[in-house]
């Protein structure tokens, strides 16, 4: 006789096969799953500077994903402009380079959220704002092809102007790069990245910055998709879900030190507040 527990559990697996979604024939016959990422944004995806190779969170779990689907992966570098219409374009099966998944991206893709997010503020070690509220009327860097600027936006009005504050004044940036530069210049007197991006770019300099509160809201990132390519969104929300069963998918995210950014399940266009 099978235990309950163990009954439970093979039941649990037949069920997650026999509903497993199939790849499209072909994918399949070419074997390979072309992805697109915009490798400026570490720790999701960045250049390692002794090989010249492609690495970061989402380059390992985009190629644990083909695995179990049984392809390989094909990464291409794009710069950001240009990833979405590289999938649009169908050069690209699917882009996993950091997105956020937003309503305004919905009505155009299909989005597997992966990943918890949210924009964080941080300053330069010896600035004298200790909380976020003390940014008020301050210039606040942020990459300009972000949600940031809007959210920030939105906290300023919601937060300074309420309390009688002078509202903060954002500052366009080229990229998180090039706003933290600006904040070592002194140009900029706080800004805001995601708060996946943080903890990498501290260890790479420390004692340079140090973060003010948490991240204001919360959203999340998501391995987007033409709508029209709902059989190959299915069968990698269903690699996902293995990746996750079997305890890949968190040990991927705890090599780079964010496993509380974790999601507990597989969400298509549906997990944000």
């Amino acid at each position: 006789m099978i235990p309950p527990r163990l009954a439970a559990a093979l039941g649990c697996c037949l069920a997650s096969a026999a509903g497993a979604a199939e790849l499209p024939d072909a994918v399949r016959r070419a074997g390979v799953l072309h992805a697109s990422v915009n490798a400026i944004y570490a720790p999701m995806e960045y250049k390692d500077a002794a090989t010249g190779r492609l690495a970061g969170l989402d380059v390992e779990l985009g190629a644990a994903l083909a695995k179990r689907l049984g392809l390989e992966v094909e990464l291409s570098e794009s710069a950001f402009e240009q990833l979405i219409p590289s999938l649009k374009t169908g050069r690209a099966d699917l882009l996993i380079s950091g997105l956020t998944d937003t309503p305004a991206r919905e009505e155009t893709m299909d989005f597997i959220d992966y990943l918890k997010t949210g924009p964080q503020f941080y300053v330069a070690a010896a600035s004298p704002a200790g909380s976020p509220i003390d940014v008020c009327g301050l210039k606040v860097g942020t990459s300009r092809s972000t949600s940031f600027p809007a959210e920030i936006s939105a906290w300023s009005k919601a937060n300074c102007e309420a309390a009688g504050r002078p509202a903060i004044t954002v500052v366009p940036a080229e990229s998180t790069v090039d706003a933290r530069g600006q904040l070592k210049q002194g140009r900029i007197d706080a800004a805001v990245q995601g708060s996946e991006t943080i903890p990498y770019a501290m260890s790479l300099e420390p004692g340079v910055y140090r973060t003010l509160g948490d991240p204001f809201a919360t959203g999340y990132q998501g391995i987007a998709f033409r709508k029209d390519e709902t059989a190959l969104r299915d069968a990698v929300a269903d690699a996902l879900r293995g990746l996750m069963a079997d305890g890949t998918y968190r040990a991927i995210l705890a090599t780079y030190k964010l496993d509380g950014n974790a999601v507990d399940a597989v969400t298509i266009d549906g997990a944000r507040p």
